[in-house]
């Protein structure tokens, strides 16, 4: 590709997909993106996550990222409870651009 296209430099990033199957089968991104196909939507929110990875990430479930491994022997709901606090934490912490910021996002902003 470098030999097509001498002048344009290209960067190699990776970016972890984790939970990406997950947001790409939900409503949401059925709503967001109606007529492509589900791999296509994953590709788009793993794309989105190099762009900006709070904004993506709080559109799935915490636990779909793999906390780790003893993940499941704790009580889930706690565990949720836990999940959501730190989450609501690092939302508030990093700050939101209400101008462009979707309605999951905006839902973790604290009062």
């Amino acid at each position: 590709m470098q030999k097509q296209f001498p002048k344009v430099t290209a960067q190699k990033v990776i970016v972890s997909e984790a939970g990406a199957s997950v947001y790409s089968a939900s409503e949401l991104a059925a709503q967001e993106f109606p007529d492509l196909d589900v791999s296509l939507r994953g590709a788009v929110s793993i794309a989105r996550r190099l762009q900006d990875p709070l904004a993506e990430l709080v559109k799935i479930d915490p636990k779909s990222i793999g906390v780790g491994q003893y993940q499941h022997d704790v009580s889930q709901t706690q565990l949720a409870r836990k999940l959501d606090a730190v989450v609501e934490d690092c939302v508030n912490a990093v700050g939101v651009d209400l101008n462009t910021a979707s309605v999951p996002l905006l839902t973790r902003v604290a009062a």
